[in-house]
């Protein structure tokens, strides 16, 4: 069989450009201009950067969704790669690359997969096919791509993150909670007369990893554990540190809330507190902001829900039919990961299942690549999921 040279040149050009997060303008300005060479009928880059594209049936009816990132981790080591990570080097059926795999093998699918759907169709179809191409995914799921379900208000949401071309239907969700002690600063020759926040921190953390996240019957166990621990002033200098800070990943399950999630760390507070009266801690979820190429800036809570989907639902079955008739005998699981599934289902409720190329493993990974046959079926996949759902 032939190899797929639109597909292949257009996944090709898009890890050229790199694209880390904030800083994607290349790789949106090429999006946009490819999508309106392709026949989209409206083409529109969003104040935060991504880029939104849409193909209208001749006829009235839903509006999905297909949503994938354009940026990617940096590469803090190109001289462990054995390829250049921007050359996008074709060897033994791969495609090499920065974000070949998260995730512009499957933009690339999804961009071509709309236009080739609409023109197979000669657009006798009912509804709309939408592509969002998202900014800042790898720093805040779910953020940027608010901003094009307000513009598209869609139906039904396809997420293109690597499935191995399997489908699925839901995700756990992550919080970041940050913990802070506060104690008083005094010389470290004379303890005895200021309150050391590092030790409060210690008990406090003790409790904290007793507490037993919930469990799901997809998703599998919650997580929480301690990523990082910082205390004030640093370097110490002879001085008792009067702040201690600590995050916890907190990995999360559908149904949990803000509060649902920080409730148990404020009971082991609690609990400390009755032993040492002089602690003073608060718990709270990280917030944080970062600059877009396009001047806007992004900002948010660091709390991404966990979502799922039935396996009866209309969705998953026209979508495993589109699948079927593409020739894709897709199993159904959950991703492992956080997607801008959490914005979709999580926070909307739009039903939302996830499909797409290569494997999870090889994001943010040294020499990082698609196989081309992937990348070919999932072109086919999502052609498939949108004659199906777009009847």
């Amino acid at each position: 069989m032939s190899m797929d040279m639109q597909l292949v040149e257009l996944c090709r050009e898009l890890i050229r450009r790199p694209s880390v997060s904030g800083e994607e303008r290349a790789a949106a300005e090429f999006l946009r201009d490819t999508m309106e060479k392709l026949g989209y009928d409206q083409v529109e880059i969003d104040r935060y950067g991504s880029v939104l594209g849409r193909i209208h049936g001749k006829r009235p009816g839903p509006t999905v969704l297909m949503d994938g990132h354009i940026d990617t981790v940096p590469v803090e080591d190109p001289g462990a790669w054995r390829h250049d990570p921007f050359a996008a080097q074709i060897e033994n059926g791969r495609i090499y690359g920065r974000g070949a795999s998260d995730m512009k093998g499957s933009v690339a699918s999804m961009v071509l997969a709309a236009a080739r759907f609409a023109a197979g169709a000669g657009r006798d179809f009912a509804g709309t096919a939408a592509v969002s191409c998202s900014v800042h995914e790898e720093c805040f799921e779910g953020i940027s791509c608010r901003e094009a379900a307000d513009r598209v208000k869609p139906d039904f949401v396809i997420i293109g993150e690597a499935t191995s071309t399997t489908l699925k239907i839901g995700q756990r969700g992550r919080a970041e909670v940050v913990v802070e002690s506060k104690g008083v600063s005094c010389h470290s020759s004379n303890p005895d007369k200021g309150i050391n926040a590092v030790y409060h921190m210690m008990a406090l953390v003790e409790e904290i990893r007793k507490i037993v996240p919930p469990e799901h019957p997809m998703l599998g166990k919650g997580i929480l554990e301690l990523t990082d621990i910082h205390s004030w002033p640093y370097p110490g200098a002879s001085v008792v540190p009067s702040l201690c800070r600590a995050t916890f990943d907190r990995r999360t399950l559908a149904g949990e809330t803000r509060e649902s999630v920080l409730a148990p760390v404020w009971e082991a507070i609690a609990r400390v507190k009755a032993r040492l009266p002089e602690l003073d801690a608060r718990a709270y979820l990280a917030r944080d902001s970062a600059p877009c190429w396009t001047g806007e800036a992004i900002e948010a809570v660091r709390f991404f829900p966990a979502w799922t989907l039935e396996e009866d639902h209309p969705l998953v079955q026209k979508a495993l039919a589109g699948l079927r008739g593409a020739g894709i005998e897709a199993e159904l699981s959950h991703f492992a990961f956080c997607t801008n599934g959490s914005s979709f289902c999580g926070e909307r409720g739009i039903p939302t299942v996830g499909f797409g190329p290569s494997l999870e493993s090889l994001a943010h990974v040294v020499d990082e690549y698609i196989e081309i046959a992937q990348l070919e079926d999932s072109c086919r996949g999502f052609q498939g999921i949108l004659r199906e759902v777009l009847r």
